[in-house]
């Protein structure tokens, strides 16, 4: 009986934190991540590929997409 009502708590424990709201912080840093992206891959193109790293070249593209696209994972998060 004990271990039903851990369980149980447990339970609502879990969902009371899922639907907890997030820090305040959370939004301004998905957004920036996206904007970051985006301003990354504005950059290369309008600079034709001398900036932001010019070495590395068209990956610079595929840097920019991972920026923006942890900022849009993090939309799956966001409540």
């Amino acid at each position: 009986m004990a271990r039903e009502k851990t369980r149980s708590q447990q339970a609502v424990q879990r969902t009371s934190d899922e639907s907890a709201p997030n820090p305040v912080w959370f939004k301004p840093v998905m957004f920036g991540f996206m904007l970051i992206g985006l301003i990354w891959i504005i950059v290369f193109y309008v600079s034709q590929g001398v900036l932001p790293i010019p070495d590395l070249g068209s990956w610079n593209i595929l840097i920019g997409f991972g920026i923006a696209f942890i900022g849009f994972l993090m939309t799956t998060r966001w409540r």
